[in-house]
C-alpha cells in the first residue's frame, strides 16, 4: 500500500498500458513547478519520483523536491532526504539475524504493553536461502545431492526458524534452498523494473521498482534499471517496518562507455577494469550511472555484472537506465506481457527511457572508458580492485611472495599418499561461483566451451585442484544441459555442487586432508581462482592465502594449468593425447561460438518453467514442520537461534547519552579492514572463543558449521568479532588472528576475552583504524558484535558507507581523523586512554575533540569529524540504535 499524500504539486496523472489504467506521479508536471529535470541523471529521477509520491509536508517537503532539481546547478547539494524503497531483499546469512531481531522486537513490544502484530513488514520482503550450501563434495556426479543433504542436516534449526517467519509475518516470502542466489533470483524473477500497487484510494499506482537489500551486491539489479543498494540488516528491518531511509542527496558520477569489447574479452575483464578505475577515482557514498554509446554493445547480463560489483568499486550503486535491452531481458526471462508494456509506457512518460537520441545527463563528474581497450584480467591476491593483467599474474605473484610472505625459495612438497607434489602459487581451488558471473550466459557458455575443447584434447584438471560449479540460477543448468556443455564440465571436474554463493562467501569446504596438511606444515602460499566478487584475506579458505577473481573460462583454464606462477599465455595448460603442448589460445572459444550456443539454447521457456513455483521448495523443505504463533518460542538449548540482548530492560524513554571517559583501545588496525575481518563468515576455529563456546555446548567439531550460519546466536557472533584468522592488530607485533593486548597487565589474549575483562571493570572501549574501514559485505554483525563487546566509538581515517551506517544504527559513534592525519600522526600504540566530551549534544558531521592520555601521563587532543551524517541518524544514535527508535515509535 502507498499513501495518497496531499499531492501539493498536483503531479498525479494517469497512463494506459496493456489495456490497464494506472495512476503515476509525473516528473513532467513537477518540472513545470520546480524547473527542468530532463537532464537529471536517471537514478536521480527515480529518487525525485519517490519524494513526489510521498510528499506530505513533514518527512518530504517542497524544499526537498526543489533541492533535487537545484542539484543540477552545482551537481551536488548538502541536503538530507527521506527515501522509501518499494521492497526489501534478504539472504539467509543476513536474513536469519534480521528475523531474530523482528521476533525479539515482538517480545519487546509485548513488554512495553504494545501490540506484537505491529512488528510486521509494511513492504514486500523476499528472503532467498543461498548462503548455506558448502562445497564438501566435489568432482563427482553425486556432489549436488550430497551437499544439499549436508546443508539441510547442518541448518535444520535455522530453516525451521525461517519457515516460522514466513508464516508469522505478513508480506514476507522465503525462497527455499537450492533455488539460486538472491541477486540472480531478483534479476530473473522478483524485480519488475516498474512496480505497481493499490494506494489508499484503491487506485493502481505505477512507480519505479526500488529496494534495499541486506547483501551488498543488491546493486546487481541496477543493471535492469532498478534502483537498489545494500544496507545493514538493522537498516533493512527499519525500512520493513515503515521507516524511511535517511540519506544525503548523492553526487552522481557518470561513467561513459564507448566502443565494444574485443574478440575473446569477457564481461569479467570489463568489470575488473571498471572497478579499478572507480576505486582510483573515489566514489564512496556516490551513485555511479553508466551512459554513452557503449551501452548498446552490452547485454543486460553484462550490465548486471558491472552493477553487481558496485560495493567493490565503493559506490552506493552502479545504475543503468531503462532501454531496449531492458525490454529484451524482461521478455527473455518470462515477465508478463502486461508488465513489459507498462515498463515501456511508464519509462517513456517519465523521461526515464534511454535511446540513441537521449541527451547525456548532467553529472557531478565523469569517467571515460573505451571498451576496446580492455585486456584479459584477474584481480588479487587480496582485494577486488587490484586488477592484474593476465600476462602479469605470475610476475606479480612472485613479487608478492617475496615482499609480503618473505619467501625466497620455492619448495615442492610431496603430498602424502598421492602421486604429486605442490608448492607456492599452486591453485588449490578453482570455483565457478557467486552472483557476479553465474548470472551471465556469455561467460558460462564460454567456460563450458573451454572445458569441451580441453576434453577433446585429453586435458583435465590438475589432481590437487578442488573444482566446483555453483550457478546462481537453475536456469544455468537448463542451458548447460541443453547445449551438452554440462558433460564437458563434469568430465574435467566442474560438477554441479549446489545453487548458492559457496566459495565466494567462504563456503568452499575443506581441502582434502593430505593437501591441507602439506600446505600448513610447510607454510605454503597456496592460491585460489574464483569467478566471484570478493577475495579478502581469510575469506575463501583458511588454506589459501592468495586469491584471484577471474572469469569462469579462466577459472577452468587455471584448473587445467594448476598454478598462478606461470604465464598462462606462454605456458602450456597440459599436453594432448599425442604429447603436444596445449595453450590457452587452443581452447579459448570465439565470440561467435559463444553467441551461437546462447541463441540456440537460452530460452524464455526455461525461465518460466524454473520459476513457476519458486516458493515451494523440494521435498526436504516441504517436510519441515513449524508451529504457529505471533511470537517465537525460543529453544533454550539451540546453538543457532537465541533471543538477543538488545532490548533487555528497554523502557519507553532512552537512557541519556554520556561522555566517553577513560576508554581503552581494544584494537589498532591499518587500512582496508573489511567486514570479513571484523565479523568473519567462514570456518570457526577449534581453539577460538567461539569454538570453545560450542565445545562447552557439546557441539562436535564436525558440526561447527560457519560463523555465517550461526548469526542467529549472539553468543557465537560476539566471540567471533574481530576473529578473522588474517586480521592484524598493531598493538601486537606481527601476530595474525583476533588477538589483543590487555593493557592493564600487558597480557596477550583473544579480543573477546579482553573485551569481557574490560566490560567487567566498567571500562569503555574504542577501535582505531586506517582508511576504508568496514569495506565489503553489508554485514550488520560487524556493528552488532562491536557494540556487544563494549566499543563506544570507532576512530578511523575513512569509513565505507554501509558499515558507517550500521555503526550508527547500533549506537556506536563513528569518528573520522582530519584529512591527512591518522594514528601514526599522533604515534598511537594502543596503550593510551581516550575521552570524548559533549556526546549528549553532538551534531551531525561536527568536529569533536578526542582527548588522549599516554601511558606516561602526556596528554594531546585529536580533532575528529563526527560521522553521524544526518539528523535522522542522530535520532537513532540517541535512542540507542535504529531498532530501538522504531520500536518505541510503534509502541507509542
Amino acid at each position: 500500500m502507498i499513501p495518497t499524500g496531499q499531492d501539493s504539486l498536483k503531479t498525479r496523472s494517469t497512463l494506459e498500458a496493456g489495456g490497464k489504467r494506472y495512476a503515476y506521479y509525473s516528473l513532467e508536471k513537477a518540472a513545470a513547478a520546480l524547473g527542468d529535470v530532463s537532464r537529471l541523471p536517471f537514478s536521480m529521477k527515480v529518487l525525485l519520483e519517490n519524494l513526489l509520491r510521498f510528499e506530505d509536508g513533514d518527512t518530504v517537503t517542497r524544499d526537498d523536491l526543489q533541492s533535487m532539481v537545484d542539484w543540477q546547478k552545482e551537481r551536488r547539494i548538502n541536503r538530507e532526504i527521506q527515501y522509501r524503497p518499494a521492497r526489501v531483499l534478504m539472504q539467509d546469512f543476513t536474513g536469519v539475524p534480521a528475523v531474530v531481531d523482528l521476533a525479539a522486537m515482538r517480545d519487546a513490544m509485548k513488554g512495553l504493553g504494545g501490540d506484537a502484530q505491529k512488528i510486521n513488514p509494511q513492504v514486500p520482503v523476499h528472503l532467498v536461502i543461498d548462503h548455506s550450501v558448502m562445497v564438501d563434495e566435489f568432482g563427482n556426479p553425486k556432489a549436488f545431492e550430497k551437499n544439499v543433504e549436508l546443508e539441510y542436516a547442518r541448518n535444520a534449526e535455522r530453516y525451521e526458524f525461517l519457515k516460522w517467519g514466513s508464516q508469522a509475518f505478513d508480506n514476507f516470502k522465503v525462497v527455499p534452498p537450492g533455488t539460486g542466489i538472491c541477486h540472480q533470483v531478483n534479476l530473473e524473477n522478483i524485480a519488475q523494473t516498474v512496480w505497481s500497487s493499490k494506494d489508499q484510494s484503491g487506485e493502481e499506482v505505477a512507480y519505479p521498482d526500488t529496494l534495499v537489500g541486506t547483501d551488498s551486491h543488491t546493486t546487481m539489479v541496477n543493471g535492469l534499471g532498478v534502483l537498489g543498494w545494500g544496507v545493514g540488516g538493522i537498516e533493512a528491518e527499519a525500512a520493513m517496518l515503515g521507516q524511511p531511509v535517511s540519506m544525503l542527496i548523492p553526487e552522481v558520477v557518470g561513467f561513459r562507455l564507448s566502443g565494444a569489447l574485443k574478440e575473446g574479452i569477457t564481461a569479467t575483464d570489463l568489470v575488473l577494469t571498471v572497478t579499478q578505475m572507480l576505486r582510483a577515482k573515489g566514489v564512496v557514498g556516490r551513485f555511479v550511472e553508466f551512459f554513452g554509446p557503449g551501452l548498446d554493445a552490452l547485454s543486460l547480463a553484462d550490465r548486471a555484472t558491472i552493477a553487481n560489483m558496485a560495493p567493490e568499486y565503493g559506490a552506493t550503486c552502479g545504475f543503468f537506465p531503462i532501454d531496449e535491452r531492458t525490454i529484451e531481458y524482461l521478455k527473455l526471462t518470462g515477465r508478463d506481457d502486461d508488465r513489459i508494456e507498462l515498463v515501456r509506457a511508464y519509462a517513456e512518460a517519465q523521461g526515464m527511457w534511454r535511446d540513441s537520441s537521449t541527451p547525456d545527463p548532467i553529472f557531478t563528474d565523469t569517467v571515460d572508458l573505451d571498451m576496446g581497450s580492455v585486456e584479459p584480467s584477474l584481480a588479487g591476491p587480496k582485494r577486488p580492485q587490484d586488477r592484474v593483467r593476465l600476462s602479469e599474474v605470475d610476475e606479480l605473484f612472485n613479487a608478492e611472495l617475496e615482499t609480503t610472505y618473505q619467501k625466497h625459495d620455492d619448495p615442492r612438497v610431496a603430498v602424502a599418499g598421492e602421486s604429486f607434489d605442490i608448492g607456492n602459487g599452486d591453485v588449490m581451488i578453482a570455483a565457478i561461483t557467486s552472483c557476479t558471473n553465474t548470472s551471465n550466459p556469455s561467460v558460462l557458455i564460454a567456460a563450458g566451451l573451454v572445458a569441451r575443447k580441453a576434453r577433446e584434447k585429453g586435458l583435465t584438471r590438475k589432481p590437487w585442484v578442488k573444482t566446483s560449479l555453483a550457478p546462481g540460477s537453475q536456469v544455468v543448468t537448463e542451458y548447460l544441459n541443453a547445449s551438452g556443455l554440462s558433460e564437458d564440465l563434469d568430465a574435467i571436474g566442474f560438477n554441479l555442487v549446489g545453487y548458492g554463493c559457496t566459495t565466494c562467501i567462504g563456503n568452499s569446504g575443506p581441502l582434502p586432508e593430505p593437501i591441507s596438511k602439506a600446505i600448513n606444515e610447510n607454510d605454503l602460499v597456496a592460491a585460489s581462482v574464483l569467478s566471484g566478487n570478493r577475495n579478502f584475506e581469510g575469506r575463501v579458505s583458511p588454506d589459501c592465502r592468495a586469491n584471484y577473481l577471474a572469469s569462469p573460462p579462466l577459472v577452468v583454464a587455471y584448473a587445467l594449468m594448476g598454478t598462478v606462477r606461470s604465464d598462462m599465455n606462454k605456458t602450456p595448460l597440459g599436453q594432448d593425447r599425442q604429447g603436444v603442448d596445449v595453450f590457452l589460445k587452443d581452447v579459448w572459444p570465439t565470440n561467435d561460438e559463444v553467441r551461437q550456443l546462447i541463441d540456440a539454447h537460452v530460452s524464455r521457456d526455461m525461465f518460466i518453467s524454473r520459476y513457476a513455483d519458486v516458493y515451494a521448495g523440494d521435498e526436504r523443505w516441504r517436510a519441515i514442520e513449524v508451529g504457529g504463533g505471533d511470537t517465537y518460542d525460543w529453544p533454550e538449548q539451540s546453538t543457532y537461534i537465541q533471543n538477543p540482548p538488545y532490548f533487555t530492560g528497554m523502557t519507553m524513554t532512552p537512557e541519556p547519552l554520556t561522555d566517553i571517559e577513560g576508554a581503552r583501545a581494544l584494537a589498532l588496525f591499518g587500512d582496508s579492514i573489511t567486514t570479513d575481518h571484523i565479523s568473519p563468515a567462514g570456518a570457526i576455529k577449534l581453539d577460538s572463543p567461539a569454538g570453545s563456546y560450542l565445545i562447552d555446548k557439546d557441539v562436535p567439531r564436525a558440526e561447527f558449521n560457519s560463523y555465517g550460519a550461526r548469526r542467529g546466536n549472539h553468543q557465537v557472533m560476539m566471540r567471533g568479532t574481530f576473529a578473522n584468522i588474517r586480521i592484524r592488530n598493531r598493538m601486537l607485533d606481527g601476530v595474525e588472528g583476533g588477538m589483543t593486548r590487555y593493557v592493564p597487565t600487558g597480557e596477550t589474549m583473544p579480543i573477546y576475552d579482553a573485551a569481557m575483562k574490560y566490560q567487567a571493570e566498567g571500562t569503555p572501549l574504542v577501535v582505531i583504524a586506517g582508511k576504508e574501514y568496514g569495506t565489503g559485505s553489508s554485514r550488520d554483525w560487524a556493528a552488532k558484535g562491536t557494540i556487544l563487546l563494549g566499543v563506544r566509538a570507532v576512530l578511523a581515517e575513512s569509513f565505507e558507507r554501509i558499515h558507517r551506517s550500521n555503526l550508527v544504527g547500533m549506537g556506536v559513534l563513528p569518528l573520522q581523523f582530519a584529512d591527512g592525519e591518522n594514528c601514526a600522526t599522533f604515534a598511537l600504540d594502543g596503550s593510551e586512554t581516550f575521552a570524548v566530551e559533549g556526546v549528549a549534544d553532538i551534531a551531525p558531521r561536527q568536529d569533536v575533540e578526542v582527548k588522549v592520555t599516554r601511558a606516561n601521563g602526556e596528554q594531546l587532543v585529536i580533532k575528529a569529524r563526527c560521522r553521524i551524517d544526518t539528523y535522522n541518524e542522530l535520532e537513532y544514535y540517541r535512542s540507542g540504535g535504529i531498532l530501538h527508535y522504531v520500536l518505541r515509535n510503534l509502541a507509542a
